[in-house]
């Protein structure tokens, strides 16, 4: 009797350790489910997107502020490093038209603390570099404010809906930033800028880059440039919501020491 007995609770607790262990079982195989779905339910690719939250961009300008101050019309364009949370790591203003300085202004006061919808490559967030720009205009005393996600002139003059690509920090893109020229090609210590033409697919992959304009010349910053973006990747442009191959010049500044 006391053997049976034994040999019942013996049963019993097998029973138990296996029910527990399919138990862990179902929940780690529910858990990779999950995760593998989460991963498969974002899309290929979406670019950075300065969405309508009240961290973004668009709502944290006051329009009404800089008609106050007096601004006129004016533009000025910008890039952003966007993270895979969608915070900005960094951002700087550039080429901005005649009197856009109080634009200019706001501009990088508000980019500070903005955040934006983060961009996907292969179904993963992924940081990348945002290429924006921001036009100010006065119509019966009143502003108009509009952001674009390009800075391909064309594009803003018929105010398309066109995302530029965004080069992506990280993933399968081997761009590890930008590489100042060495002291043998540089050797005074100037800030250079280069304007990259580049052709990229619908897939983000680079096919073409040459320099349009470099300055100063012959010292090496173009060539600098080129080696910078050999083996880049990016988040394809977009044209009415659907990726597409395209050409853009893209606007690089070189620092001492950078």
């Amino acid at each position: 009797m006391a053997a049976s007995h034994s040999l019942r609770l013996q049963t019993f607790a097998d029973a138990i350790a296996f029910c527990s262990n399919m138990r862990c079982l179902v929940f780690l195989f529910v858990i990779g489910f999950a995760l593998k779905c989460s991963a498969e339910d974002l899309p290929l690719y979406r670019p950075a997107l300065i969405g309508k939250s009240p961290e973004a961009i668009i709502n944290r300008i006051d329009e009404n502020l800089l008609l106050k101050a007096g601004q006129k019309d004016a533009a000025v364009m910008f890039s952003a490093g966007v993270e895979k949370t969608g915070e900005l790591k960094w951002s700087g203003t550039y080429r901005g038209t005649p009197e856009s300085k109080l634009l200019e202004q706001e501009v990088l006061r508000v980019l500070a603390g903005a955040k934006m919808i983060p961009a996907i490559r292969n179904h993963e967030p992924i940081s990348v570099v945002f290429y924006g720009t921001v036009l100010f205009e006065v119509a019966d005393n009143k502003p108009r404010l509009r952001i674009f996600s390009n800075q391909e002139e064309s594009e803003l003059k018929k105010e398309s809906d066109f995302i530029g690509p965004q080069l992506c920090l990280g993933g399968d893109s081997k761009f590890s930033g930008l590489h100042y020229p060495s002291a043998q090609r540089a050797p005074l210590a100037v800030d250079g800028t280069v304007d990259l033409w580049v052709k990229i697919d619908a897939s983000g992959n680079l096919q073409e880059e040459k320099v349009v304009r470099e300055s100063p010349p012959l010292l090496g910053f173009g060539d600098a440039a080129l080696d910078d973006f050999a083996n880049a990747k990016f988040i394809p442009a977009f044209r009415d919501g659907k990726p597409v191959s395209c050409e853009i010049t893209l606007p690089l500044y070189y620092k001492p020491g950078g």
